[in-house]
């Protein structure tokens, strides 16, 4: 009897398909399928002056039982409005800062119950051309749940989170608003 079935380009056949060659891996779940239940959705939150990996991010929320990563890097540019960028520097209200990433996760999680993992990395001090200056990551089940979170932690945290960026030109520099910035009107 030939089952027909296919698992990753094996086909079993008569003779081995229900002997402990497939039985294991296709009937019984594995012990990283038990350990899902201990894969709890978890935020991985920082602020520090060290280069920031994209790798080590995504890293982070890679879980099992999700089949989607969506990752945000915002990098350093070379220009804005025809000057020429030499590097960025940041500083942040670090305690407040968090704080306000940990809402940006909450409310992630009330708007997009699937998301399992969060990771909002975000570089302080000087951040030189083409270096990432935050990197946003987030994993679930399916693709348009971790797409739409990650716009939204972004959006948010340019909005809403006390990390101030100043541009060094070549000649000059100047401190920077983020358009989004809910304060930015206030004071106008």
């Amino acid at each position: 009897m030939y089952l027909g079935i296919s698992f990753c380009g094996l086909q079993p056949t008569s003779s081995d398909a229900w002997s402990g060659k497939y039985r294991s891996s296709f009937l019984f779940p594995s012990s990283e399928a038990m350990n899902e239940s201990e894969d709890e959705p978890k935020d991985f939150i920082k602020l520090n002056c060290e280069k920031l990996s994209a790798d080590e991010v995504s890293e982070l929320v890679i879980s099992p039982c999700c089949g989607a990563v969506s990752l945000f890097i915002g990098t350093t540019r070379n220009n804005f409005e025809g000057k020429k960028v030499i590097h960025l520097e940041y500083e942040a209200y670090s305690s407040m800062a968090e704080a306000e990433i940990k809402k940006i996760c909450r409310d992630v999680r009330q708007k997009w119950p699937s998301i399992k993992h969060i990771a909002v990395h975000h570089r302080l001090g000087l951040v030189p051309v083409t270096e990432a200056s935050v990197i946003v990551a987030v994993s679930s089940p399916h693709r348009v749940a971790s797409l739409e979170a990650v716009q939204y932690c972004i959006n948010t945290l340019k909005a809403t989170v006390p990390i101030w960026k100043k541009e060094i030109y070549e000649q000059e520099y100047s401190w920077k608003e983020n358009k989004e910035c809910f304060w930015a009107d206030v004071e106008k």
